[in-house]
């Protein structure tokens, strides 16, 4: 796996976070529960996004861990 590109929008209070090139979303799903996963066209999930984030901070501390 590359890099993963993670989105905070401020303005439209939504967190984006994609496992591959954005520019490959082919189609997008609403789970139910304010995600929508991004998939490409071959239907696996390059990414998803969470609506109505609302970060209480003016940064967001950032977690990483790998296993």
């Amino acid at each position: 796996m590359g890099k993963i590109r993670v989105i905070i929008n401020r303005e439209s209070n939504t967190l984006d976070v994609w496992f591959d090139d954005p520019e490959k979303e082919f189609i997008s799903e609403e789970t139910g529960e304010e995600i929508i996963l991004k998939k490409d066209k071959n239907n696996r999930v390059i990414g998803f996004e969470k609506l109505n984030l609302i970060p209480g901070e003016e940064n967001v501390p950032v977690e990483v861990l790998t296993t």
